[in-house]
Order: C-alpha cells, then sequence, then structure tokens
C-alpha cells in the first residue's frame, strides 16, 4: 500500500515549505517549478523507513545500487531544461524512483521516461497510478538506445552520469531540443546542456555534479 500523500510530521506541508525555501535561497527561480516541488509527495518515492528524511535536501538510497536524486539537483536540471522551451515532449534516461519523472509530468504535456532495472520501474509506474499522473509513457530498456520510436524529442533529460554522451540522444533531439546530461567517470562529473541548433549541436557545461554511472544493458 502507498502512504497518503498528503504526509504528516516531518512529511507535512510545513516541511515541504521548508525544502522549496532552501531551494530558493540556492537560486532556483521558476514559479511553477517551485510550486510543483512544493505538491510533489517526496516521501512516497523512498522506502518508508526514510520517510522522515524525505524533504532533506539530500540523496537517499532506493535500493539496487540506486538513489533519489537530491531536490536541488532535480531542480536545477528541470529548471535548465525548461530554459527556452516550450518542451512539450521529454524524455528522460533513468526513471528510478519516478520523482523526477513525476516532477516533469507536471510541467510538461508529455514524459516518456526509460529505465533498465525492472523492479524500479515496476514500482515506479504504480506510484504514478496512485498520484492519478497520466502523461507517463514508461518503458524497461537500456538508456543509452532512448525512446527512437516516440522521438524526436524536445528536451532530454539524463539522471545518471555518462562517460560520453551517447550519439543515439543527440539523434532523437529535435530542431530547438536540449539536453541536460550529466557527463565524466568516477573522478566527477559535470552537468552539461547541449542544444539543437538546426544541423548543429551547441555544447555548454554547468554544475559539477555526482550520479550513479549510466550502465548498459536491462536487469530484469
Amino acid at each position: 500500500m502507498i502512504a497518503d500523500p498528503r504526509g504528516i510530521g516531518m512529511t507535512s506541508q510545513r516541511t515541504r515549505d521548508r525544502l522549496i525555501q532552501r531551494l530558493q535561497e540556492r537560486g532556483i527561480k521558476n514559479i511553477q517549478l517551485l510550486s510543483v516541488m512544493r505538491q510533489c509527495p517526496r516521501h512516497l518515492f523512498v522506502d518508508e523507513a526514510l520517510a522522515s528524511r524525505a524533504y532533506e535536501d539530500t540523496a537517499l538510497p532506493i535500493g539496487l545500487g540506486q538513489t533519489i536524486s537530491q531536490p536541488y539537483i532535480v531542480a536545477r536540471m528541470t529548471e535548465i531544461l525548461l530554459q527556452g522551451g516550450p518542451r512539450n515532449k521529454v524524455l528522460e534516461v533513468g526513471t528510478g524512483s519516478g520523482y523526477q519523472t513525476a516532477v516533469l509530468s507536471e510541467l510538461v504535456p508529455r514524459v516518456f521516461s526509460v529505465e533498465r532495472i525492472a523492479p524500479l520501474l515496476k514500482q515506479a509506474r504504480e506510484r504514478f497510478y496512485h498520484l492519478k499522473l497520466n502523461n507517463i509513457r514508461l518503458k524497461h530498456s537500456d538508456g543509452n538506445w532512448g525512446w527512437p520510436e516516440n522521438g524526436p524529442y524536445d528536451g532530454i533529460i539524463v539522471t545518471c552520469g555518462a562517460e560520453q554522451i551517447p550519439p543515439t540522444l543527440l539523434e532523437q533531439l529535435a530542431p530547438g531540443g536540449r539536453l541536460v546530461i550529466p557527463v565524466g567517470g568516477s573522478k566527477g562529473q559535470i552537468l552539461k546542456v547541449i542544444d539543437r541548433i538546426g544541423g548543429k549541436f551547441e555544447e555548454t557545461e554547468w554544475d559539477a555534479v555526482s550520479f550513479v554511472p549510466l550502465l548498459s544493458g536491462q536487469i530484469g
């Protein structure tokens, strides 16, 4: 059974409001994004034992060697993705717990998300059903492949660190589209933004980040 999305105690609205204040203090300015994150029940996307920490600005384990991203990183990457929009159709690589997916689903009309670890995808699907998030489509797949059947995408967001930018994702980016992706190895990653302008790709570097690696293959 999935818990009440309203939350109590350490998952209450007051606790969520404190998180939003911290995000604003760190420079997040998109009002619509902040409103969505204020309402999004992050405690439903972590194990019940960690629910009391759900609104701390920190990454938390979700099992199978994966984590739910720090709220600031979710906000930062989402804000960057939405700049210069509109982003009517977005691909997410790495569904994970589904938290980033849920935030996106309240900000763009259609979200497509791929995840290589089947048990995580199953849990995320159940959460989306419970929360009545009906504009999300999911696929169990190697994230390096993206989801070409539904491309091209106005935005692509990658929630795991790639050694290099997968060419298949660039191919699925629509003209005027934007890719946000952590790039680098175990010694550190840089958040990179690639904008497709006509037939060319323009790359800029933003923040130092730390994500679990983008791996090949699927886990059933």
